[in-house]
């Protein structure tokens, strides 16, 4: 005898009982820019990340809104379950690449699971260019302050 289907001893009539399962998300659906946004404030925490690598349109409208984009340089695919993600960024100079890129996989992961419930099966990281910038700012720093000590 199935669950869904009971034999009334009485009659012996079959009764049909719905079941209805309901899961933890049924009825919600997470936009793709709230998970990019997760990641993006997720990137943002890792040490090593110069910025994010977006495209053009996304540089504009931060120039004109005045706003930090925290989506910028993020792409997300999902699905009900799962979700695929790809982030584009930009590394400072001296840090170690494979290191940044596995703490940018497991922040944003452990990020979009918690907050959404959804299963991420990829985050692929790309990165985009170094920053040298903040090297020689501390290079010109540091030029300074032997020229003020002598």
């Amino acid at each position: 005898m199935s669950e869904k289907n009971k034999v009334n001893e009485e009659n012996g009539e079959v009764v049909e009982l719905q079941e209805e399962i309901k899961t933890e998300q049924e009825g919600i659906q997470i936009s793709n820019d709230v998970i990019a946004v997760i990641a993006g404030v997720a990137v943002s925490e890792v040490s090593g990340v110069a910025g994010m690598a977006g495209g053009f349109a996304g540089g504009i409208t931060e120039v004109l809104s005045g706003k930090k984009n925290l989506a910028k340089g993020i792409k997300v695919e999902a699905t009900e379950t799962e979700a695929k993600i790809d982030v584009n960024i930009i590394v400072e100079y001296g840090t170690r690449i494979p290191d940044v890129a596995y703490e940018i996989q497991n922040r944003v992961k452990k990020a979009v699971e918690s907050m959404t419930g959804l299963d991420v099966e990829e985050v692929n990281v790309h990165v985009q260019g170094v920053n040298t910038q903040s090297s020689k700012n501390e290079e010109i720093e540091a030029k300074e302050e032997t020229e003020e000590n002598e």
